[in-house]
C-alpha cells in the first residue's frame, strides 16, 4: 500500500501542532437536511457563530444553502468558514458506487466552492436513524467487508484527485466500524494515502473504545476529530440491553464535558505531542431537541474548551446572538 499522500493529515514538527475548534449543525439536533423538528439553518448559523465558532461543517446535504454564492454571503456576513461536508457510504452492498459517488460529488463540489477541506465519510447504521429498525446484518461477510474497505480507498483516491480533498472516515455507533477492533482492522485494510481517520471521541467512547491509545498508536492516521462526549453510566445500560442508538440520543448517551468521557485535556495533548494540524469539530448529539437547548449547551462547551489551555487551540470569541443579527443587518 502506498504510504504517501497529499490528503494524509498534515504532520508538523513537535512544538507547532495547530487545533482549529468548531462546531457543526449536529450540536443544534440535526441530523436531517429538512425535518420540522430541527431548528432553521438561519438559527443555526446566527447561534454557532455568537458561542465564538468560526469554523463549521456543512452538516446534512441540503440543510444549509447548497448555492456557493448564498452560503458565502450567508457565512461571510457572520464569519464563519466551512471546514468539511458529510456523507454516508454503503459500499459493502453490491453494486452501490454509483448511489453513493453520486451524493459525494454534489457535497465534495460545495464543499470545495466554499474552501473547505474534507469530506466526512460515515458508514451507514444497520439500524434506521429515525425508528430504529434493523434493515441488515449487524455483521459483514469477509466479502462485504472488502468491498466496503476497497471501496472507501476508490472514493477517497477519487475525492482527492477530481476535488482536492480529503475524506476522513468516521466509525459511528450502530455501523459495521463501530468497536475499536473494528477500527484498528479498518485501519490495516484501508490504504492511508486515501483514508484518514476522522476521530470521533463520542463513538469510539460509545464502544468502550480507547482514544488516547488510537491517537498514540495511529497518529499517522489522525486527519480530523470530533469532539464528543458520552454518560457512561447511560452507555452502560444502552449495551446491556442492546437499546437503539436514537433512543440512546435521548437518554442522554452524549453529554457535555466536563461530564462525561473521554477528558478532553489529555486528547488534546496527544493531538499536540505528534505534532498534528487538524480540525476539531464540537459535535453534541442531541436530535431531536426543543430549539432552546442547543445554544446553552454550545456557549458552556465553549468556555470549558477555552479553558483546556493548550497553546495550539484556536478558537474565537463569544458574542452575543443579538450583536450576531446586528453584525449581519
Amino acid at each position: 500500500m502506498s504510504t504517501q499522500s497529499q490528503a494524509a493529515p498534515e504532520q508538523t514538527q513537535r512544538g507547532t501542532s495547530r487545533i482549529r475548534i468548531g462546531s457543526a449543525p449536529d450540536s443544534w439536533g440535526v441530523w436531517f437536511p429538512d425535518d420540522p423538528q430541527q431548528v432553521p439553518w438561519q438559527r443555526f448559523l446566527d447561534e454557532v457563530s455568537a458561542c465564538g465558532y468560526e469554523w463549521i461543517e456543512l452538516g446534512p446535504y441540503g440543510y444549509l444553502p447548497t448555492d456557493p454564492a448564498q452560503l458565502t454571503d450567508e457565512l461571510g456576513s457572520r464569519g464563519l468558514r466551512v471546514t468539511a461536508g458529510t456523507v454516508f457510504e454503503h459500499l459493502h452492498r453490491p453494486d452501490s458506487w454509483d448511489a453513493v459517488w453520486s451524493q459525494v460529488k454534489d457535497v465534495a463540489a460545495l464543499t470545495k466552492a466554499m474552501g473547505g477541506t474534507h469530506v466526512v465519510v460515515i458508514p451507514d447504521t444497520f439500524r434506521d436513524q429515525k425508528t430504529g429498525a434493523d434493515v441488515e446484518s449487524r455483521d459483514l461477510t469477509p466479502e462485504a467487508w472488502r468491498d466496503m474497505t476497497t471501496g472507501v480507498d476508490r472514493l477517497g483516491r477519487a475525492v482527492q484527485e477530481e476535488y482536492g480533498l480529503s475524506i476522513a472516515f468516521h466509525p459511528h455507533a450502530e455501523s459495521h466500524v463501530g468497536y475499536q477492533t473494528d477500527i484498528e482492522r479498518f485501519l490495516a485494510d484501508t490504504d492511508p494515502a486515501y483514508v484518514p481517520l476522522c476521530l470521533d471521541t463520542g463513538h469510539v467512547s460509545y464502544y468502550r473504545g480507547d482514544n488516547l491509545d488510537l491517537i498514540r498508536r495511529y497518529p499517522e492516521r489522525i486527519g480530523y476529530l470530533h469532539l464528543k462526549q458520552v454518560d457512561p453510566a447511560v452507555i452502560d445500560r444502552v449495551l446491556a440491553e442492546d437499546i437503539t442508538w436514537p433512543d440512546a440520543v435521548q437518554m442522554g448517551a452524549m453529554t457535555e464535558p466536563p461530564r462525561g468521557v473521554p477528558d478532553y485535556p489529555p486528547l488534546l495533548q496527544a493531538i499536540e505531542e505528534h505534532g498534528l494540524d487538524v480540525f476539531a469539530i464540537v459535535e453534541h448529539d442531541l436530535y431531536p431537541c426543543a430549539p432552546d437547548v442547543p445554544l446553552p449547551i454550545a456557549q458552556r462547551t465553549h468556555v470549558y474548551i477555552r479553558g483546556c489551555g493548550l497553546r495550539t487551540l484556536e478558537l474565537g470569541t463569544p458574542k452575543t446572538v443579538a450583536t450576531a443579527a446586528e453584525d449581519r443587518a
